[in-house]
């Protein structure tokens, strides 16, 4: 299920992104971080032929790396969190 802060692609930045992802599987290793299991990226495409063909290239090849434990920002004072929040280090 996605979140309130969930924003779906348009159309053109799927396009690009299926791009993007079908020419570097030809080339080489990818390295990709999401915070979201597969198949939460699926309501985020405009076009679920876009979004299968852009999750078929990245998991099927893929070792996955699942992190476990606590988020760091849960430490972190509300100051900070706001200021990850606009983008800031």
């Amino acid at each position: 299920m996605m979140g309130p802060t969930s924003k779906e692609l348009t159309l053109k930045q799927a396009k690009d992104f299926y791009e993007l992802v079908n020419e570097r599987s030809h080339i080489g290793p990818m390295v990709l971080a999401s915070n979201r299991s597969p198949k939460d990226w699926y309501p985020l495409f405009p076009n679920p032929v876009l979004a299968e063909g852009i999750l078929d290239r990245l998991i099927n090849k893929a070792h996955h790396v699942v992190l476990t434990g606590r988020s760091y920002r849960t430490q972190l004072k509300p100051e900070q969190m706001a200021q990850l929040a606009e983008g800031g280090e």
